[in-house]
């Protein structure tokens, strides 16, 4: 019946409308929730009993028409209906899509002219004067001309009425008609895309003419269309600053639509081009106009016996202007082929085909797979109440070390566990999936937690309870002994919520759901009416069904009779994959706090750092400076300043009044930038005292931006007076002073807002020079346990916790989970991967925004965090452990509780993965034009402040301490912990070399004659051979890698307590690591911590000493420093190179090796005499004080 009602609402040719099938379409619209599956199905189905089969391709397009206006009546979320555009131009015709939107704009123009959606006049908006309309419009439409430029300027009159269309269609039930609209908004918009390249110049290009020279052109190739740029006539430094625009045929596919730029000398003698370079740039390096700077890219060989050198600046952008045009194509035969010349504007013509294609787009739901729906198939998925089966109880966890050297185990209690939880796509063993019956869902890396969603969106004709004729509504919805309660309105009969509520279906304690309208009251709150809900009855819904319609229900009292009231509900059973989890009020929060007044601090949320960049101040000069007192000459120095970062230049004395300085000042700033570059040019008076001379205040959005180390013009600013003067002085003034600077926003640097070493993004500020993604990265956020009270309530401890996991710009939030010790969160967040060598990040901490406050005060406080390398991880592979929350705090080492994860690491291109390996870690300009260790520390500094702040904003925030941890803000800070740590970690580095010198030693000293004497026989064979020793040293690691290959490690590393020094770290150690900067601590314990560091820096600056003497000892053999010593060395040279003239190499280098690991008996226990003639050298130290 469905299926007939929907393709009876307009007949096969579009010829009528039928105002009574539209009605009973719209009555079933608030009754009946159908998929977009099921929709695609009727398309689909040409064997469905209800559609006839389609025999010509006109009448696919009025069904296709027909189908998908008439699925609004069904669709309650209109997100699925433009999904279900998608479908559409598999059986339309692109000349039919082309004409009939814009009938549908000339449609919607009509209905808003004539004012049919006018909310104060229910007449005019009748089905049946509706109806006549549009059959009336019908004949209309097909004579008018395609006027687009004036239904386009128009349309911006259907965009202000939306809202008003939406609140009509649903009091009236015509929402057949909402179709017209949405897709004739949804195809222009999209449309409307194009894709702009403008070609600035090139440089240094290599020459082809014979002469010395080249007459150069550029040919652009996208997505089957070419454009040509002017010929430059002997010219090998071209600058042609033409713009191209190009239709983008299907926006979903621009990722894999590259941009080919072929720069070409032209020869017109003969007719001919030869080739001079190419540039192709990716899809996913498109960026909006006003990202879009110019960028010079390295001409690249067409084949391997391309010569090609020089550069070629293009500016490549995005852009959705309905008023620019797209350029005219190239001819389909070249026309220098026919002698013709090229100009700027090409001749239009077409390149393989006629006309460009226009298709309609689709805006998916995340991770919607499309694929054949059938009728079985769309009720299948819907998951199904069974019996739980006997099944065997999971693995115990294994624990496995971080480090197979038994230097660095550590303690069971601070090892890694691997464990086997089953998730929503089957049961975890060993990294693999072991897949589950039913089919898996998208959330495949948690566990499936089911929660009962109610959605109250409003109430209407409400009954007066006070005496003012109104109330004061609020709504309780109740589970049991949970309990959740939307906010309170004041004197309004006709309120509306739409607030949705959770309730965790383990946690349930009542088959029936009761859903309370009350009126707030001074001394009790008034019962207005309520609606119940059993539980066997709520519908179940997965993801990506399309979400339940809301229904109006008649409230009942207490005696269950029917009262005055209508409460519009929606109520279903879900996952946590269900679009209203994050936003919703949970069950979990229902804890004896208030959960109104804590409602925005408990959320789960996804959050977006700020796209961060330096700014590059270049201080060059300054004229004309005129001090206050013009008796003496100035010390000036310059300040610049953005927000509440300062920087200063040298000061100078500027005895011609033209002080210059020439330095580069750097700052962090955040889009949208929202501070401006104050630069101040300040004289200073006397020790303590400085006088402003002049200032100038530049917007940032008006600096330029740079992506490469181009020169950026210069420019020259007046400097204005900080206070008010008199007019007529400043009438005397003949001249103002000025300064000159050169100021850009660069882009080619990766603005690090993280420690070095735990870097999660590497890629530079601007988006142009973005490389596609090599895989994804997927973190299920499953639970914790054991967790440490943080704080006490009711008399005991308890904690309330969640997650942060930080990778990219991308930071994610958890849920709170109120009052427990062992939450469950399974929650599962995606990030694209652009650079395997990044860290992942996962925090835990306590929530202190909820009443009680914790030993921080109202800061959030820190449980523990776990960092994991994704180039580490197999790709493919499911890693599912329980890693220990590992605090270090003053009083020692504590283990806070262990965090369940589930990481899956998948990668897109394992071809490009495997380059990465190959590049550089950091962008170009890092090493074009590298900063300071100083520079980079500070400028990090700000970066992580400006992110806290921005982040700190949002709602719910993210808290600057949260922040600074993840961020591991204090990591270069002193501390006697680490400096152990760091060299115990060189002395592993070096331990195998160690290991080697007490081998070669026991070798020399005859400890084993067996291994001495098999030494001496390899050692004759590779001096024999010594074309064998290289292949023999790889051999062996290649052996050693294979033979290691079955031992690799099967987890993630983690924090181990034995590296970090964690465990035997004295305790004074511990809050000197602790103390603040500046320090707190009393003068006496400074005095001593200072003394012990004394201690330390002298040993070390004995091993440096040491060193430099046997450095300057080396020296000293040629500097005759020591006349004799340098003669008996010289005298050994001649010697030795008279021996080594006529000696073969293999008989010297027999002797040596023989002389070296000679038996014992022939040793003596006395220095050698070259060590002994080495060490009586002279060295500097006589020289120092």
């Amino acid at each position: 019946m469905h299926n007939q009602l929907a393709f009876n609402v307009f007949d096969w040719k579009g010829e009528k409308i039928n105002p009574s099938l539209v009605q009973k379409l719209a009555d079933r619209s608030n009754n009946i929730s159908l998929s977009c599956g099921f929709l695609q199905n009727i398309v689909f189905s040409e064997k469905h009993d209800a559609i006839p089969p389609v025999t010509e391709k006109a009448e696919g397009n009025d069904r296709g028409i027909a189908v998908v206006n008439a699925s609004f009546g069904f669709l309650a979320d209109f997100r699925d209906a433009y999904r279900l555009w998608a479908f559409v131009p598999k059986f339309l015709d692109a000349d039919f899509v082309e004409k009939e939107r814009w009938r549908y704009l000339a449609l919607n123009q009509k209905m808003v002219e004539e004012e049919a959606w006018d909310s104060n006049d229910q007449n005019k908006f009748s089905l049946e004067n509706v109806s006549v309309a549009l059959i009336e419009l019908k004949g209309t439409l097909r004579a008018m001309d395609d006027n687009r430029a004036q239904i386009a300027a128009q349309f911006s009159l259907v965009r202000q009425q939306n809202s008003i269309l939406a609140e009509n269609l649903y009091h009236t039930k015509l929402v057949i008609v909402l179709g017209f609209v949405l897709s004739g908004y949804l195809i222009t918009s999209m449309s409307n895309l194009k894709l702009g390249v403008e070609v600035v110049s090139a440089y240094d290009l290599m020459p082809k003419d014979g002469q010395g020279s080249a007459s150069p052109c550029v040919e652009l190739h996208f997505d089957g269309q070419k454009y040509r740029t002017a010929i430059k006539e002997k010219d090998l430094n071209p600058v042609w600053n033409e713009r191209f625009y190009f239709n983008i045929s299907d926006p979903s596919s621009l990722p894999v639509l590259p941009l080919e730029a072929y720069v070409y000398n032209v020869n017109k003698a003969t007719n001919s081009k030869s080739f001079l370079g190419r540039v192709q740039l990716a899809g996913t390096s498109f960026v909006p106009y006003p990202d879009a700077v110019v960028l010079h890219y390295p001409l690249e060989k067409r084949g391997i016996f391309s010569r090609v050198k020089g550069e070629i600046g293009l500016k490549v952008f995005l852009t959705d202007d309905p008023s620019v045009k797209p350029s005219n194509p190239l001819p389909a035969t070249d026309p220098l082929s026919q002698n013709q010349t090229l100009n700027r504007n090409p001749t239009p013509t077409t390149d393989g085909r006629s006309e460009s294609r226009h298709t309609f787009h689709s805006i998916p739901k995340e991770n919607h797979v499309s694929h054949n729906h059938t009728s079985s198939a769309s009720t299948s998925e819907q998951p199904r109440y069974m019996v739980d089966e006997m099944k065997p109880e999971p693995p115990p966890p294994r624990i496995v070390r971080m480090y197979s050297s038994g230097a660095a185990a550590q303690h069971v209690d601070y090892a890694l566990k691997e464990t086997s939880p089953v998730l929503g796509g089957g049961q975890i063993i060993g990294g693999r999936v072991v897949r589950a019956e039913k089919p898996a869902s998208t959330y495949d890396l948690v566990e499936q937690m089911q929660y009962l969603f109610v959605r109250v969106v409003k109430a209407r004709d409400l009954p007066a309870m006070d005496v003012t004729g109104s109330l004061d509504p609020y709504v309780e919805v109740r589970m049991g002994n949970y309990k959740g309660i939307t906010k309170r309105f004041e004197k309004k009969q006709n309120p509306e919520w739409n607030e949705v509520f959770a309730f965790a279906r383990d946690r349930m304690q009542a088959s029936v759901l009761e859903v309370i309208v009350k009126d707030k009251d001074l001394v009790k709150d008034d019962f207005v009416g309520f609606v119940r809900f059993d539980l066997n009855d709520v519908p179940t819904r997965v993801p990506p069904d399309s979400p339940l319609a809301p229904e109006w229900y008649r409230l009942e009292d207490k005696k269950g009779d029917k009262t005055k009231g209508e409460l519009m509900l929606a109520v279903w059973m879900g996952t946590q994959a269900d679009e209203a989890f994050p936003d919703a009020w949970h069950s979990d929060a229902a804890a004896p706090i208030d959960a109104s007044a804590i409602s925005s601090h408990i959320r789960s949320k996804v959050y977006h750092a700020p796209r961060l960049w330096y700014v590059r101040v270049n201080i060059i000069e300054a004229q004309d400076v005129i001090p206050t007192d013009k008796t003496r000459f100035p010390d000036v120095y310059v300040k610049a300043q953005i927000g509440n970062q300062f920087l200063k230049t040298r000061t100078v004395q500027a005895r011609t009044m033209n002080p210059l300085w020439n330095e580069d000042l750097l700052f962090v700033a955040a889009e949208p930038f929202e501070d401006h570059l104050v630069i101040s040019v300040e004289d200073r008076v006397g020790p303590n005292k400085d006088e402003i001379i002049g200032r100038v205040i530049i917007p940032l959005t008006s600096i330029e931006k740079r992506a490469d180390d181009r020169i950026v013009n210069t420019r020259w600013f007046n400097l204005e007076k900080p206070v008010v003067v008199d007019v007529d002085q400043i009438k005397k003034e003949k001249f103002a002073s000025r300064i000159h600077v050169r100021v850009c926003l660069d882009g080619g640097y990766h603005v690090l807002d993280e420690s070095t070493h735990y870097s999660s993004d590497l890629r530079p500020t601007a988006k142009q020079l973005w490389k596609p993604s090599i895989g994804l990265l997927e973190l299920g956020i499953l639970s914790a346990e054991g967790l440490h009270p943080m704080k006490t309530r009711e008399g005991k401890g308890t904690s309330d916790t969640y997650c942060v996991a930080k990778y990219g710009q991308k930071w994610v939030r958890t849920r709170t989970i109120i009052n427990s010790l062992s939450p469950k969160y399974n929650e599962q967040y995606t990030w694209e991967v652009y650079d395997p060598a990044t860290v992942l990040t996962v925090g835990v901490f306590d929530n202190c925004q909820l009443g009680e406050k914790g030993p921080n005060g109202n800061r959030d406080s820190k449980i523990g965090k776990v960092r994991i390398r994704l180039s580490t991880l197999e790709t493919g592979r499911v890693y599912t452990h329980s890693y220990p929350l590992l605090v270090l705090h003053p009083s020692g080492l504590k283990k806070m509780g262990e965090l369940h994860l589930a990481i899956r690491f998948s990668s897109t291109s394992l071809i490009n993965m495997l380059y990465l390996y190959s590049r550089p870690l950091l962008p170009k300009m890092h090493y074009i034009r590298p900063l300071t260790v100083m520079q980079l520390d500070m400028l990090r500094h700000q970066a992580v402040q400006i992110v806290a702040a921005r982040l700190s904003r949002m709602e719910p925030p993210l808290r600057k301490e949260v922040v600074e941890y993840m961020s591991d803000v204090d990591s270069h800070l002193w501390s006697m912990r680490r400096s152990k740590a760091n060299f115990f970690r060189l002395m592993s580095v070096f331990s195998g070399l160690f290991a080697v010198g007490k081998w070669s030693g026991d070798v020399c000293t005859w400890k084993n004659p067996i291994t001495t004497v098999l030494v001496h026989i390899l050692f004759i064979m590779l001096v024999c051979f010594p074309e064998l020793i290289l292949p023999t040293i790889f051999l062996y690691m290649f052996l050693i890698g294979v033979w290691n290959y079955r031992y690799r490690p099967r987890y993630p590393p983690h924090m181990n307590t034995k590296i970090s020094h964690a465990e035997a770290v004295h305790p004074d150690e511990l809050d000197e690591e602790f103390d603040t900067f500046p320090t707190s601590r009393s003068p006496e314990l400074v005095r001593m911590r200072y003394d012990r560091l004394r201690s330390v820096a002298g040993r070390i600056q004995t091993v440096v000493g040491d060193i430099a003497t046997q450095g300057e000892r080396i020296q000293a053999l040629l500097s005759w420093r020591d006349p004799r010593a340098t003669a008996i060395f010289v005298l050994f040279c001649l010697i030795s190179a008279l021996v080594l003239y006529v000696t073969p190499f293999q008989v010297l280098a027999v002797l040596a090796g023989f002389y070296v690991m000679r038996h014992p008996r022939f040793r003596q226990r006395m220095p050698a005499a070259p060590v002994n003639f080495f060490r009586r050298l002279p060295a500097r130290t006589d020289s120092m004080l």
